[in-house]
Formats: structure tokens, C-alpha cells, sequence
């Protein structure tokens, strides 16, 4: 059984955040719906706002402290990411931007991406469109047509489910699980097998 692995980033402030929670339901849609395919599914997920100072300082330093490059090898690592961000001033975070400005700039080219906004009146989710799709079309990942916004009303259910909502993200998470079915662009070839040098051996001996 293949393994995917999803590496969510959660770029809210609060505690708990909407952004979090709107990731979380993406997250564990995209896992369910994978699991139905076949696949065995690993769940990373990543609250930015945890690694601020990190980020902060790797600016000034050009050197990521261990809890960063962690982070940043596990995405690197993963198969698809789930990005949300909080909107401020009409577009994501500075903290959301930040983070990835600290990527190799080839760090998630070909990857495939989910992308969520949450924020205070749906006016905000055009930044879904214009300004987070750019930035992972740069990057040169594979995004998901389906994006989700979230904004106050989508959190009246104690669940969500059965909401407009939950219908958005499991659409969204579907079109995720798709682009992550098959060969994955970027992965390289698997390693090859070490034989023990008595069975290299009589191989070279039998093609005499």
C-alpha cells in the first residue's frame, strides 16, 4: 500500500485559530478520501505562528534554527501540502509569506497544493484567486481548482457537518486527493535493491 504524506500549514494567530480549524477539516477530508483510494495517509501539521521568531531570524541570519529546518525538510518531503492563511490588508499574512519566502525557491515545484483563506466578511475570498494562487504558480506547484474560503457564518454547526461548508471542503479535498493518485512529478526513481555480493556473483556466473 503506497503512503502519502500531507504537510499542513496553518498560518492563524489565535488560539484556538479559524484558519486551524478550516485546515484541520481539509486535511481530514483529503485523508479520508485518499484512504478510500488505497492509499495509507501521514499527517503533518504545522502552525506558522510557532515558528515566527525562526522565520524572523532567518532573514537577518540566512540560517534556519532546528525546529525550522525541520519543518521545512518535512515539506520538502511531503507529496501535498494544505496551505490556509488569515487575510489582513486584502491578501495572506505576512507571516504566511514570509515562510515561504525562506524556501528553496524549487522547494515545491511540481507538489500538490490545497489552499484555504479564512477571514471576516467573504469580500476577502477573492485573495484566494488573486493573490495565493500567483504565489503557488510561481512556485510552480500543481493547486487544486478548488479553493476554500471560510468566514464567520461557516462556523455556526458545532461539527460543520452537513454545512455549505463541508460540501466546499470535500470538494476541494477530492480534487487533492486526485492530483496525488499515481507517479507524483518529482519523486525520484526507488532506490535500488543491494544484493548480497554471493548472488551478484552467480549472475554474472549464469550470463556466461
Amino acid at each position: 500500500m503506497e503512503t502519502r504524506r500531507l504537510t499542513v500549514l496553518s498560518a492563524g494567530l489565535g488560539v484556538p485559530s479559524s484558519s486551524r480549524l478550516l485546515a484541520d477539516q481539509l486535511a481530514a477530508s483529503a485523508k479520508r478520501q485518499l484512504e478510500a483510494a488505497g492509499y495509507t495517509v501521514q499527517v503533518d501539521t504545522v502552525e506558522l505562528r510557532d515558528l515566527a521568531v525562526d522565520i524572523a531570524n532567518n532573514f537577518v541570519t540566512g540560517y534556519a534554527a532546528p525546529r525550522l529546518a525541520e519543518v521545512i525538510a518535512g515539506v520538502e518531503a511531503s507529496d501535498g501540502i494544505i496551505a490556509v492563511s488569515p487575510v489582513f490588508s486584502a491578501s495572506y499574512s505576512g507571516l504566511f509569506k514570509s515562510f515561504f519566502d525562506v524556501l528553496d525557491p524549487k522547494a515545491l515545484d511540481g507538489k500538490a497544493v490545497l489552499l484555504g483563506a479564512t477571514g471576516g466578511t467573504d469580500r476577502h475570498q477573492m485573495v484566494l484567486d488573486y493573490a495565493m494562487r500567483p504565489l503557488f504558480s510561481y512556485l510552480r506547484t500543481r493547486v487544486a481548482a478548488t479553493a476554500v474560503f471560510a468566514g464567520p457564518q461557516d462556523w455556526g454547526a458545532a461539527d460543520g457537518a452537513g454545512t455549505p461548508l463541508a460540501g466546499r471542503v470535500d470538494r476541494a479535498a477530492a480534487e487533492l486527493a486526485q492530483l496525488l493518485q499515481g507517479t507524483q512529478p518529482g519523486r525520484g526513481p526507488a532506490p535500488m535493491e543491494s544484493l548480497p555480493f554471493e548472488q551478484l556473483l552467480a549472475g554474472i556466473s549464469g550470463a556466461r
